[in-house]
């Protein structure tokens, strides 16, 4: 992990004065892109990641099927990465490399080299391997799940070995740019985190996305999933610099509906914001 390249990426980020945004990576993840990034970076944590994919990849295909809850097919396919591991041509920038229903709808492909370049300072995807990414940050495709106990992760889960590592690092970087934080991820992945500490020094905006029926909000998961993917793309297109910059966003018949009275000036801990689709 290069920490004075991190840290200088920081005092960047103090200067621009926006929000950072946490997204979820994906089970699903492309073999290889044609997209060409101007500029690509490792991930801090490439040496853990490297570590956890050393060992998995001595692991059997029926250990692997129990360990990561999957079939046999996905088992083998998780082995042939791990194995595939430290092949360099088959690595691609984060942002391009998962391919789960948030990504589809963000759409990476089609953003334009200002749209990439905000994100590289502003989006960190969650990942059970290698813990935060920027999105140019280059990786290998992998299947985990943040409950395995490895050797390399000192017996720990994979929640448990991250959260020391992670959390000052989210939260520093969230006090380096405006204190706020958007929190467009899965409520799995807040477990590498130490989340209380969190919501005790920034504020977190957490978008919801529900289905009104005329009777009840009802949590529909892959319009959550295609929503929050959205989003991202239209924070990245339109360099949201503000919570309130955001109400304006629509997707699919989503649209806010108000909760609360003013979005300025919000205090640290939780603000949570509800768009709404009425079926």
């Amino acid at each position: 992990m290069d920490v004075r390249a991190y840290w200088k990426q920081l005092l960047k980020c103090k200067l621009l004065n926006n929000m950072q945004i946490i997204l979820s990576s994906a089970k699903l993840m492309n073999a290889t892109t044609s997209v060409q990034l101007n500029e690509v970076t490792e991930p801090l944590f490439c040496n853990e990641a490297d570590k956890f994919a050393l060992e998995l990849g001595q692991h059997t295909v029926e250990e692997l099927k129990s360990e990561l809850k999957c079939s046999i097919s996905l088992a083998q396919a998780a082995k042939l990465n791990f194995l595939d591991f430290f092949n360099e041509e088959n690595k691609m920038p984060a942002i391009l490399a998962y391919n789960g229903q948030a990504y589809k709808c963000l759409k990476a492909h089609t953003l334009e080299t200002s749209d990439m370049e905000f994100g590289n300072n502003h989006l960190w995807i969650l990942s059970f391997l290698y813990g935060l990414l920027r999105p140019n940050n280059m990786i290998h495709p992998y299947r985990l799940e943040g409950k395995i106990k490895l050797e390399a992760s000192n017996g720990e889960s994979i929640f448990d070995f991250w959260k020391p590592l992670l959390t000052d690092i989210l939260i520093e970087s969230v006090k380096a740019d405006d204190g706020i934080l958007l929190h467009l991820a899965t409520e799995e992945y807040q477990h590498i985190f130490d989340w209380k500490k969190i919501l005790n020094e920034v504020t977190v905006v957490q978008p919801y996305f529900k289905v009104f029926d005329g009777d009840k909000l009802k949590n529909v998961i892959v319009y959550a999933k295609s929503c929050r993917g959205a989003m991202t793309r239209y924070v990245l297109q339109n360099k949201i610099t503000e919570p309130e910059d955001l109400l304006n966003f629509e997707y699919e018949g989503f649209n806010f509906y108000p909760t609360t009275s003013s979005l300025k000036a919000l205090p640290k801990g939780l603000t949570e914001l509800l768009w709404r689709l009425d079926v």
